[in-house]
């Protein structure tokens, strides 16, 4: 699993863990749903940082909470 497949694993499973749906996740954290569709669909390949902080404030949590989560261990760094 690359970075870009394991931000969305994360945002899915974050959505799950609050029991919202993708588009209440845009809203709350400011994003147009499009953008949050793209991570999750695999056409952003390099969300931006500030991105995903975005979607932190929107599900409560503190950024380092985010990269907590199993699904970036083990991940293929393509450099």
């Amino acid at each position: 699993m690359n970075i870009s497949e394991a931000t969305a694993k994360r945002i899915i499973e974050l959505c799950k863990d609050k029991n919202i749906s993708v588009n209440k996740l845009s809203s709350l954290s400011g994003l147009t749903q499009s953008t949050v569709d793209s991570i999750i669909n695999g056409k952003s390949k390099n969300p931006q940082l500030k991105t995903i902080l975005k979607i932190c404030y929107g599900v409560e949590i503190p950024l380092y909470e985010f990269f907590k989560s199993p699904v970036f261990q083990n991940i293929d760094i393509d450099i």
